[in-house]
């Protein structure tokens, strides 16, 4: 497994939404129960403000993994992980310079 190891730009935004099955009855009451082993996965929503040559190497990285391969990541101030990314954009700010922005999900795989 291939591991991504460029640095995000400060101020990148993470978010956890927990996977919980709820059971719903008549009288008002509700039960929760985690959906799985893994119920927490991280996202994180990055940005890559760099020169053109390294967004190239990074879209690059991005675009042989086409949002279906997992690749090996480490969130600043965070634990290691294993993440997709199916979603990016880039965006040209002059000739030499440029960002991507990118969201990268974990998932628990082998």
């Amino acid at each position: 497994m291939e591991t991504f190891n460029y640095v995000p730009a400060p101020g990148q935004s993470k978010s956890v939404t927990p996977r919980v099955l709820t059971a719903q009855f008549g009288d008002g009451y509700s039960q929760r129960i985690g959906d799985g082993i893994n119920i927490k996965p991280r996202i994180y929503s990055l940005t890559f403000n760099r020169k053109m040559d390294e967004l190239l190497a990074i879209e690059s990285f991005l675009d042989a993994r086409k949002g279906i391969e997992a690749f090996i990541w480490t969130p600043l101030n965070s634990t290691q992980g294993v993440w997709i990314c199916d979603s990016w954009s880039k965006v040209d700010i002059l000739l030499s310079v440029g960002s991507i922005t990118a969201t990268f999900t974990e998932v628990f795989e082998s």
